[in-house]
């Protein structure tokens, strides 16, 4: 058995993180997560724990891996994340357990300046006007002075300019060990400091094109690694399966022509013989975008079969261009890119075309850009190669990773049955922290009067609560249709997603008096709001996925045709973890208080709902709605 000692120390009341935090106080799930983790570094075992908010698992994790001394990667979700691990916990960490080691942050290359394409794109004169010109000169100047080169620091520019794919590289038109700019690269830079460190900060994405070796001429981040702790671990499937998908967008495609017709600038004779290509690549690029003006936001390939010919056209396009292209690749970096980068598109695409068992092929299109996809149903194959040349433990951990205090769906998805598993409580008092109510007189969901009489059911909560409230939604229709109800009904400061982005939304959220913050999918999760700013919560349904979803689909038919139950297999699963993540926006600290209001009525009329209610914390539950708002009008009151 593991002896403890020096790791209990850390977290005991009299111990360093007292001493560094300001009403520290001993949390016996921390501890208890800790030493799970403390044995997994030990022993060389997967650990998957869901530790819901309140248990600290941040410095659960930091503490041990430290003590350890293990070469490790920690992925999180978000850049957020990211920063708030590097700046603020890993810090707090060191000092508590006074070791000392090298610790790096990396975050995708699309964060990082690159000097090569900011040096090529000022020396296009036909960018040199107006007001994309005037950003290319603001971008050098701020270039020369910038240590970590992170395009964040810019904040004069908007996020959407564009700018930015100029001044920075994908995978696609990076070139790597090649480029004449490598030694300035601020990419290359924190590559360089990763590879040294002995503990990296990185993201869901950049963990697994590391395992594969995809950043091509900079090798692994962190070679010899001796764990891999994953926060935010419920994101990974989703994650993974996206990684392990091929396919083609008109993106790229409109990247490597317009980067096809750079490149002919520096190599003599090129121009006449890429121009016919470039422009019949983007005629037929044009021809396809125009296909999806009348689809749907997303479908599977049945519903583009009928214009495949499109397609082939498409292919056939950049065939030609890659033909074109590989006589002229010898000449310079920059045309040998774009020829290795029209072999792989071409490849994806003629992948999508002929499709794949275990595959499905599906597409989506906004704004006139398309994907074509082809995305595998199981991802815990792939995942095991990966793994197999990478044999260190994965600490998985999550606030929501159980349903029913089961992980069998989440270690099924990624083939982690022989982990060790941990459910970890919360230390809040949630019986006396919050009250949970489910209108019993709603419409059913699919109702189109559901919306609405949700509204009308709430609004003495909104009311009295002087707004401070989150409505998450589960479909923007729904979103759209609460919007306006509210707009025509009410005085209250409406801040609706789309309408800014997310950031904005929350700060104005927490600044402006009776306020109402309306979201979708991407505000049920990672979204922070503590204290009184937040004391209600209100989610219209049970967030099952969308129908159309083609993925899904194609994930329930399999599952279907293996002789399981496609419901009780994946769809309920994921709507339990969703709902748990939207719930987990109402209580964030010790202090908080707040109201849960579930408006569907499937709660208490079928079976499955109890393992919602099973699943969420154990709120005290009330009958009225004037239960409710006289527990957020009594709980203000108090301060």
């Amino acid at each position: 058995m593991t002896d403890f000692p020096e790791l209990s120390a850390c977290f005991a009341e009299d111990g360093p993180l007292s001493a560094l935090l300001d009403g520290y106080r001993p949390r016996a799930g921390q501890l208890e997560l800790a030493q799970a983790i403390d044995t997994s570094l030990e022993t060389g075992t997967d650990l998957v724990a869901e530790a819901a908010t309140g248990t600290g698992k941040t410095l659960a994790y930091l503490v041990p891996s430290l003590l350890r001394g293990k070469r490790s990667i920690l992925s999180t979700g978000t850049l957020n994340l990211q920063d708030q691990l590097f700046q603020r916990d890993l810090p707090l960490a060191l000092k508590a357990t006074g070791v000392e080691c090298k610790v790096a942050l990396l975050k995708g290359r699309g964060n990082y300046l690159c000097p090569q394409r900011l040096a090529v794109h000022l020396g296009d004169e036909r960018l040199s006007g107006g007001e994309l010109g005037d950003e290319l000169r603001q971008v050098q100047r701020w270039a020369r002075h910038s240590n970590s080169g992170e395009i964040s620091e810019l904040e004069t520019i908007s996020a959407r300019s564009p700018v930015w794919p100029l001044v920075t590289s994908t995978q696609d038109n990076c070139l790597g060990a090649d480029c004449p700019k490598l030694k300035e690269c601020p990419l290359a830079q924190a590559r360089r400091r990763a590879q040294e460190a002995d503990l990296v900060v990185v993201n869901h994405h950049l963990l697994f094109a590391d395992m594969a070796l995809k950043h091509t001429g900079f090798g692994e981040v962190l070679p010899g690694a001796e764990a891999v702790i994953i926060d935010e671990a419920h994101q990974v499937p989703d994650t993974a399966m996206r990684f392990f998908s091929r396919g083609v967008s008109a993106w790229q495609l409109k990247e490597l022509a317009r980067d096809s017709l750079a490149a002919c600038a520096e190599a003599s004779g090129a121009l006449a013989l890429l121009r016919e290509p470039i422009e019949q690549l983007r005629s037929s690029l044009d021809q396809a975008v125009s296909v999806c003006v009348d689809l749907p936001p997303r479908g599977d390939f049945g519903r583009i079969a009928s214009r495949r010919d499109d397609f082939s056209a498409l292919g056939q396009s950049l065939q030609a261009l890659h033909s074109a292209l590989d006589p002229l690749a010898e000449q310079t970096r920059e045309l040998s890119n774009c020829a290795d980068r029209a072999a792989l598109l071409l490849d994806g695409l003629t992948a999508f075309l002929a499709g794949q068992d275990g595959y499905v092929r599906w597409f989506s299109h906004r704004r006139g850009r398309f994907s074509l996809n082809l995305t595998p149903l199981d991802v815990a194959t792939p995942l095991k190669e990966l793994r197999a040349n990478n044999p260190a433990p994965w600490i998985m951990t999550s606030a929501t990773l159980a349903v029913g205090r089961r992980f069998d769906h989440f270690t099924h998805r990624l083939g982690l049955e022989a982990s060790a598993r941990l459910v970890v409580d919360s230390p809040f008092d949630y019986p006396r922290q919050t009250r949970l109510w489910i209108p019993d007189q709603l419409p059913e969901p699919r109702d189109p009067a559901h919306t609405e009489a949700l509204l009308s059911e709430v609004l003495p909560l909104l009311r009295a609560n002087s707004g401070r409230a989150f409505l998450l939604f589960t479909s923007h229709r729904a979103l759209a249709r609460a919007a306006e109800w509210l707009r025509s009904r009410t005085d209250f400061n409406l801040l609706v997603q789309e309408e800014a982005p997310r950031q904005v939304l929350l700060q104005r959220f927490r600044d402006t008096p009776r306020s109402l913050l309306l979201g979708a999918a991407s505000f049920w999760e990672g979204v922070d709001v503590a204290g009184s700013d937040l004391s209600l919560v209100v989610i219209d349904k049970l967030p099952f996925a969308a129908p159309d979803d083609p993925v899904l689909e194609a994930t329930l038919k399999a599952v279907r045709e293996a002789g399981e139950n496609p419901f009780a297999s994946v769809q309920l699963p994921q709507a339990v973890l969703a709902l748990k993540q939207g719930a987990g926006r109402l209580i964030r600290q010790d202090r908080d208080f707040g109201v849960l209001v579930l408006g569907d009525p499937r709660l208490t009329t079928k079976s499955y709902g109890r393992l919602f209610l099973k699943s969420l914390p154990p709120m005290t539950r009330v009958r009225e709605g004037a239960e409710a708002a006289a527990f957020l009008r009594r709980r203000h009151e108090m301060g």
